[in-house]
Formats: C-alpha cells, structure tokens, sequence
C-alpha cells in the first residue's frame, strides 16, 4: 500500500500495481499448474507400475485415470497463465 501512495502519474500507479500484485500472483499460479501437472505425471507412472505388479488392476487404472486428469488441468492452467502473460505484454506495449 505504502509503494502505491508514492505514484505519482496514472502510469506509475500502473506499473506499481503491476510489480507489486500481478506479477506475484501470475508467477505463483504459474508455479501451482506446473505442481499440479508434474503430481499427475507422478501418479501415472506410480498407477502404471502399481499395474504391473498388482493381480487387481482396476486401483491402477483409476491411479492413471486420476493421473491423467491432473496432467490436463495443469496444463490447462499453465495455459492460461501464459496466455495471461502474453495479454497483459501486448497491453503494455499498446499503451505504453
């Protein structure tokens, strides 16, 4: 709040904005779907060799299955962060 009050132009005040809240959050958002997508990663190959070894196969296949749904939303969600990136660059290179 403090680095806000400083600002002294509507620019300034942007930019301010932008340092100190966006940039933080689409980071650590980026980093979340990266975890969630590498966890899937993970839990597919542990469900794959859980397969292998098991005599049921049915707790495998639901292990993959899970797996694969956490592999498609963290690539979902690194999508969009980066797609978020990328609108929030060419805004800034519009106005700027």
């Amino acid at each position: 709040m403090i680095a806000v009050a400083y600002a002294k132009t509507i620019d300034e005040l942007i930019a301010t904005i932008q340092q100190s809240i966006l940039d933080p959050i689409t980071n650590l958002l980026l980093v979340l779907g990266g975890v969630v997508f590498l966890y899937g990663v993970v839990e597919f190959i542990m469900g794959a060799s859980a397969g292998q070894t098991s005599s049921s196969g049915s707790i495998s296949y639901a292990t993959r299955a899970r797996g694969k749904k956490h592999m498609v939303w963290g690539l979902f969600g690194l999508l969009i962060m980066v797609s978020v990136k990328a609108i929030i660059a060419i805004l800034q290179n519009f106005f700027a």
